[in-house]
């Protein structure tokens, strides 16, 4: 099901990369990498010119000019004195939303770019590895991690060795100031940056997730990960109408302060002191970071601060009756819950329906 782009829901047609660039707009990003990242001009000139159409000045720091000269208009920029650099680097990019910066190749790369980006007053910054983002154990790619996380596995790796020199330079870079750092390959840059599944890790200086009540502004993002619910028959299907409710009473997981993970809404019940806990859905890459337990425990509050006794939802999907069962919830039998629940429902999906209670 889609929604229509006519409908009073949207002011305009969404778009992953339309939403991620205008967080960009009008900002400076700094992109990093050795000479053979940021040689694969194949891969970075077409991000390159979507931040320049976005008005994203754009700072590329590499320790060989010959890395930077084929991406840039105007001459590259020397590190050699720090406390000038601001000033050359914004009459540079007078010129150019594209500047390029080359270090001095005697000390630890990533020490250098943290003192760059730190000088500059940077607060977003793309780490161009051949390795790419952090993987788990299960072969999973780790997709955020936030600040405290990072500290806590940088003491555990000082205690068994000596832990990896980019997530010491990272958490050193966010600890000073820097708000976030993507790490990911060359070619994963435009995934990484302007997509919700990602490529790379996304580390970040503020808590891991923050749940809220949806805005205006958030409504955009919301919808399109309902029709997504939707599609993927995850999410029982909605018209624009109920879907404009939905976001009324909806509720976010932001991971990073603003890049939403997840949505939920609550639904009340109020003559059988009872609220559904509707159109929950996940993005795929935050699979397995806790984002849907926040969800989950927010409704929770809500209902119980609100007077309700108990939670209930319901599924077609065998993998969400496993993750309800895993906070808390229990099957119950349809016929249990408020007869309002079943008013206009669609008979074919509510014999296929599992629901399940969780008590307040």
């Amino acid at each position: 099901m889609s929604l229509n782009p006519g409908a009073s829901l949207r002011v305009s047609p969404f778009s992953e990369r339309g939403f991620y660039l205008s967080e960009l707009r009008d900002r400076s990003i700094a992109i990093v990498g050795g000479v053979r990242e940021l040689r694969n001009r194949a891969a970075l000139e077409p991000v390159l010119k979507d931040l320049e159409a976005n008005r994203t000045r754009v700072v590329l720091i590499s320790d060989r000019a010959e890395a930077l000269e084929p991406l840039l208009a105007i001459d590259v920029l020397k590190a050699d004195e720090l406390a000038t650099l601001p000033g050359r680097a914004w009459q540079q990019l007078g010129r150019s939303l594209r500047v390029g910066i080359v270090i001095d190749p005697r000390p630890a790369f990533g020490a250098a770019c943290r003192e760059i980006v730190l000088a500059l007053g940077i607060r977003k910054l793309v780490w161009v590895d051949p390795a790419g983002g952090l993987v788990r154990k299960s072969g999973e790619r780790e997709s955020f991690v936030d600040v405290e996380v990072l500290r806590a596995r940088i003491g555990g790796a000082r205690q068994r060795s000596d832990p990896s020199e980019i997530l010491v330079e990272i958490e050193a870079m966010l600890s000073a100031g820097v708000s976030a750092v993507n790490l990911c390959t060359a070619d994963g840059v435009a995934d990484e940056l302007f997509t919700y599944n990602g490529s790379g890790t996304l580390f970040t200086s503020r808590n891991y997730v923050d749940v809220r009540r949806l805005g205006l502004d958030d409504f955009d993002a919301a919808a399109d990960l309902i029709e997504r619910g939707m599609t993927e028959e995850y999410l029982a299907p909605r018209s624009p109408e109920q879907i404009e409710r939905v976001l009324a009473s909806g509720f976010g997981a932001f991971v990073g302060g603003n890049h939403l993970a997840g949505i939920g809404t609550l639904l009340m019940y109020s003559s059988a002191r009872a609220a559904e806990i509707a159109c929950l859905y996940t993005l795929t890459r935050f699979l397995g970071e806790g984002v849907g337990g926040h969800l989950v425990r927010f409704a929770s509050e809500t209902a119980k601060r609100d007077g309700y006794a108990y939670l209930f939802a319901c599924t077609t999907s065998e993998r969400v009756i496993a993750f309800f069962g895993r906070n808390g919830f229990r099957c119950i039998d349809a016929d249990t819950l408020p007869a309002e629940k079943w008013r206009d429902y669609d008979p074919a999906r509510r014999a296929n329906v599992r629901c399940l209670r969780r008590d307040l």
